[in-house]
């Protein structure tokens, strides 16, 4: 395989927002376009502006947990518009000066590509692109991720990126790559099929620092399409991996790496599970690997059967959060068809007779929804206690592309489609009132009663 000379700058950009905590988040994308990049020959530098573990950081947080902590913060002004927020807005990551000094630190890069987040977060990256130009004025600069692909034109305009690319670029990257910096003879490196995950080489997470944990995909995309979510426009068709596949990537980090901790961030784990989840799940037990595993992204409750959640406890999964998003069953068929309330006391059973403890099963119910009285939100928080899990409230974010984009737009108090920023979950866009304290207060003491 014939080397390029060509170094890519991959970065993981700045988070501006109100709050940002780090619950099991890396970047799974870019890091994959790294290998992706690496298997065909490029030179990869990689710099995580959200980087806990900066070895300029404190010595504590370079102890911390590996996979959840408070980013480093540093307070910034808040956006126009939202002078009426009574909240501290935030850079979270690495200050400025170290990214300075990296950027100053590494090869002249040929290329760079910068990953994108939330929608609302648009101002880091910006930032993140702002100070890359600054270093390298002369390299392009390609931006893709979910903001660019939920709010392709909003990217376009104001991102300061030359190349906004908008969906999975998994399967352009490298001819874009190659186009860009004017490469004609990029056949080398393995080929892989953008149709077939089995095909796609692991991502580089030994980029990082430290990596104490390793997020999973073992499908992409989702089968249901619920009004509120983005995962059908971000990834329009559901794709699998094969379970031998998955089995030998957990083997793999855990053998060299000695990973203990690997986190799915599937939109569906559970779906199909007897020919994924389930063969998975039994193949770590044969191997009798001692790992834990934790689903932050939820999992569908209607899929946790006896089978399913006694293989899941017995296989080392610690934290389970399911996809409930609200108890007030007769209402829902607004939201998405995910779930009965039959089926919400089943998995529960199931799950506590597995072994789980209540602490470790969370149950995410969705706050804030365009209309959505306070008191209905009291009421799904009571009926997720009495079952014996823990109720976690997730602000919702209008979404561009979604179903309920539209009514969320019109029950805003903002211009929503004037600006992602105010669609940002932690100022209740769809609430009439004004942001207020009180609210949270009074959400965060529903859940401690």
């Amino acid at each position: 395989m014939h080397h390029h000379p060509h170094n890519i700058l991959l970065v993981n950009p700045w988070i501006h927002d109100f709050a940002a905590y780090d619950f099991w988040a890396r970047p799974l994308g870019l890091l994959s376009l790294a290998s992706i990049l690496r298997s065909h020959g490029f030179a990869v530098t990689y710099i995580d502006c959200l980087d806990r573990f900066h070895p300029r950081a404190s010595p504590q947080s370079a102890t911390a947990r590996s996979g959840r902590g408070p980013y480093l913060k540093t307070r910034i002004a808040r956006p126009q518009g939202m002078e009426d927020v009574n909240r501290h807005f935030s850079r979270y990551g690495i200050k400025k000066k170290w990214f300075y000094d990296d950027l100053a630190s590494i090869p002249q890069p040929a290329l760079i590509l910068v990953s994108s987040m939330m929608t609302y977060q648009y101002p880091g990256t910006q930032e993140t692109i702002a100070i890359i130009k600054d270093c390298f004025p002369d390299t392009p600069v390609i931006l893709g991720g979910v903001y660019t692909t939920l709010c392709y034109e909003h990217a376009v305009r104001h991102s300061g990126a030359d190349y906004v690319y908008s969906g999975a670029c998994n399967s352009g990257i490298l001819k874009l790559a190659a186009d860009i910096i004017g490469l004609t003879n990029l056949d080398s490196g393995p080929q892989f099929d953008s149709a077939d995950l089995d095909s796609y080489p692991y991502p580089s997470w030994e980029l990082q620092q430290k990596f104490g944990f390793v997020p999973l995909l073992t499908s992409t995309g989702c089968p249901f399409a619920c009004v509120y979510c983005a995962s059908r426009y971000l990834n329009p068709s559901f794709q699998e991996r094969s379970s031998d596949a998955v089995v030998s990537e957990i083997i793999f980090w855990h053998k060299n790496y000695n990973i203990k901790d690997f986190v799915f961030y599937d939109d569906a784990l559970l779906v199909n599970a007897g020919k994924r989840a389930i063969p998975i799940m039994e193949q770590i037990l044969n191997a009798r690997l001692k790992l834990r595993f934790h689903t932050p992204n939820a999992i569908h409750i209607r899929e946790i059967t006896a089978l399913t959640a006694k293989l899941m406890f017995k296989a080392g999964f610690k934290t389970i959060r399911l996809g409930l998003e609200s108890a007030l069953f007769k209402d829902r068929q607004k939201l998405d068809n995910k779930v009965t309330d039959a089926e919400f006391q089943n998995a529960v059973l199931h799950l506590k007779a597995a072994g789980f403890h209540k602490n470790q099963v969370g149950a995410y119910l969705l706050a804030g929804l365009p209309g959505q009285p306070l008191h209905s939100i009291e009421a799904s928080v009571k009926l997720v206690k009495k079952s014996g899990v823990s109720p976690i409230l997730a602000y919702y974010t209008p979404i561009p592309h979604t179903a309920l984009w539209d009514e969320a737009v019109n029950s805003s108090r903002y211009d929503l489609e004037a600006d992602p920023l105010f669609t940002n979950n932690a100022i209740f866009p769809c609430q009439e009132r004004n942001f207020s304290w009180e609210v949270i207060t009074y959400l965060k003491n529903l859940i401690a009663e």
